[in-house]
């Protein structure tokens, strides 16, 4: 059973996703929260393995995902906003959000990404996709030091794939593929997958 968080300062939106959630048999609404705080608290209390958040919710919905990374890094995030612009999307999977859904994008998207985001893999949906599309190119002097294996072992990484997972599709070893995410951390300068994630999102790889 995935158990999912819902954080949104508008009623109107929780009864929504609290409808819709009632009718999946795989899914259930454990809380939910109206601000930054009580998000926090909801996570802490219940370990969710999915917080809906959103975007710009009192209190603030990056502050609420940096520190549910450091105080629940067990539960995922998955965006829900009204923005679908490239610079917010960004931000949004640069700070460690899983999955980015826009307000109106549907009901059958929202369950997918809640599913998605709860098995470890990183959904965007069709307008997200769009904005990121639109988004400005990020010049980065390090992004020429990078292989194009490496390049290419980046942005699996940054989609949120296991080592076995780059392996079978790049049709590598384990081991490889892990020397390979050892050299861009060294490249790079960086010392974890959430920093490579950034990275690649600055890139505009995601």
């Amino acid at each position: 059973m995935i158990r999912v968080v819902v954080a949104d300062d508008h009623a109107v939106v929780r009864a929504g996703v609290r409808a819709v959630l009632a009718s999946e048999p795989d899914v259930t609404l454990v809380a939910e929260a109206g601000d930054g705080a009580g998000a926090v608290a909801a996570v802490l209390a219940h370990h969710p393995e999915v917080l809906l958040l959103d975007w710009t919710l009192p209190g603030h919905g990056r502050a609420v995902l940096e520190r549910l990374r450091v105080e629940a890094p067990g539960t995922r995030v998955c965006v829900l906003s009204m923005h679908q612009d490239g610079a917010t999307v960004r931000e949004a999977l640069g700070a460690g959000a899983m999955g980015y859904v826009v307000k109106g994008a549907g009901i059958e998207h929202l369950v997918t990404a809640l599913r998605a985001v709860a098995s470890g893999c990183r959904f965007l949906d069709s307008a997200t996709e769009s904005g990121l599309a639109v988004g400005p190119e990020h010049a980065d002097d390090d992004w020429d030091r990078l292989t194009p294996r490496e390049r290419l072992v980046l942005r699996h990484v940054a989609e949120g794939r296991t080592n076995r997972e780059i392996a079978t599709e790049l049709s590598l070893s384990p081991k490889t593929v892990d020397t390979h995410r050892t050299n861009l951390m060294r490249k790079l300068g960086v010392h974890d997958a959430q920093a490579l994630t950034r990275f690649a999102v600055r890139r505009g790889l995601l």
